[in-house]
């Protein structure tokens, strides 16, 4: 029977108890409420069918769970694991978060919810080795929902995420300057980011550390920002990547690579993924791009994007309602990026935007005091349009590149409504070539 009441206390004895016993730990049926756990090495914990997990909704409740990567604003994890091995957690069950406990307000020009300032993550993994999580579902995430930080040989299989679809930041699973991870058979819906790899930088500065030997297979996304992405925090290198066999639906951006902070990101591989990718409204990153790969010098004069190389789409098919844009605006440059058998229908969206979209750039990495906006999100001008937001040259193609070496581009189709509604270029295929940087 679970717990009346807060359960905290007792639930953390019994996951220590377990863990030094080496026995499994099941949470049984019914609704356990908890505060900040903290998960220490050899556990094994399974939340039964039936049972839920919910989390108390005060973020003072978390700060005992200290993360060392700050995100927006916030650095408490309500389940917390650091310099631990042999974790697992499964089972049918279910992790209930507060997310509506963090809505301050609705914006809804932007299309989004105001968050609250300070946010917990709900599980966060530092420098973890050998972890399994798998079956278990989260919903209502405030903030980043699943954080891997400088962890190696995880396994995340068959997790269920659903978020609310307004609400900034709520990125699915977010793979942070690890190596040797495996996702797989996951379901992730949400407002932000579905699958993420970033290399995040330490509070000192220096990079959490590299990016590398990740695959993410067989997962549906949706997400009104990014379904699966790599960047904009890059500090560290991101290379040896695999996406294979995924869906997305219901998304706005639906593939994208995004290189601002130094690291270096190459050797990817987009295989086999059917996607459809919608306009949002201008609180979300994105104007409806299947594909986008674009790269920006953010800290204006002291330190370069790294470059993006060696990336290949194969075999991707969908619909979407912006364009496939690879924009090079950095000095570091995109490099042997190759489309094959890309076949996309390119359709009207009701917003029309007809733009793409260069964000982050330094206007949201440093507002000005006096800027309509939100740090880290969107920059409103003194017209009221937002920063970054870029009309295409001659019109909206439906496939537009500037400025990227070795491009190759081979078995690619657009279907194409005829005739092209007003604001589309005459030119399925626009690429431009030695274009001057803007935003770097």
């Amino acid at each position: 029977m679970p717990i009346s009441g807060d359960c905290t206390i007792a639930l953390q004895q019994a996951i220590d108890v377990a863990a030094v016993s080496g026995v499994l730990l099941e949470l049984g049926a019914g609704e356990h409420l908890s505060g900040a756990l903290r998960l220490p090495s050899g556990l094994d914990f399974r939340l039964g069918e039936d049972a839920v997990l919910r989390f108390v909704p005060e973020y003072e409740a978390y700060l005992s769970n200290h993360v060392e990567v700050t995100a927006e604003d916030s650095n408490a994890a309500m389940m917390l694991a650091t310099d631990a091995t042999g974790i697992r957690i499964g089972g049918r069950g279910r992790i209930e978060a507060p997310g509506p406990d963090f809505i301050t307000g609705r914006l809804d020009d932007m299309g989004t919810h105001i968050p609250a300032k300070r946010r917990p993550r709900v599980l966060v993994l530092q420098a973890c080795t050998d972890v399994v999580l798998e079956d278990f579902s989260v919903h209502a995430s405030p903030m980043w929902t699943i954080h891997l930080v400088d962890c190696r040989r995880v396994r995340v299989e068959d997790v269920s995420i659903d978020n609310d679809r307004e609400m900034p930041n709520t990125d699915g699973i977010v793979i942070d300057a690890c190596e040797d991870v495996l996702v797989r058979g996951c379901d992730i819906a949400t407002a932000d980011d579905g699958v993420v790899l970033k290399a995040s930088q330490r509070p000192d500065g220096r990079p959490v550390g590299r990016c590398c030997n990740i695959v993410v297979e067989r997962s549906s996304i949706e997400s009104r920002s990014c379904a699966l992405k790599i960047g904009t925090e890059t500090h560290g290198d991101v290379e040896d990547v695999s996406f294979f066999d995924c869906e997305v639906r219901r998304s706005n951006r639906a593939i994208g690579i995004f290189s601002r902070d130094g690291g270096r990101i190459r050797d990817v591989v987009f295989r086999r993924i059917d996607l459809e990718a919608h306009e949002t409204p201008d609180g979300f990153w994105g104007s409806g791009e299947a594909i986008t790969v674009n790269i920006v010098d953010r800290r204006r004069g002291t330190r370069p994007a790294g470059r993006i190389e060696r990336v290949v789409f194969e075999d991707v098919r969908g619909s979407m309602e912006g364009a496939i844009n690879l924009v090079a605006d950095g000095r570091s440059g995109i490099g042997d990026v190759r489309l094959t058998r890309i076949a996309v229908r390119q359709v009207d969206g009701p917003l029309r935007g007809h733009r793409y979209d260069m964000r982050p750039t330094h206007f949201d990495l440093a507002p000005s005091p006096d800027a309509a906006g939100r740090a880290n999100a969107w920059v409103k001008n003194a017209d009221g349009e937002v920063v970054g937001l870029v009309a295409y040259p001659d019109g909206m193609p439906a496939l537009f590149s500037s400025s990227v070496e070795n491009l190759v581009v081979e078995e690619v189709s657009f279907d194409r409504p005829s005739p092209l509604p007003a604001g589309w270029n005459a030119e399925a295929i626009v690429i431009r070539e030695n274009e001057p940087s803007v935003w770097s």
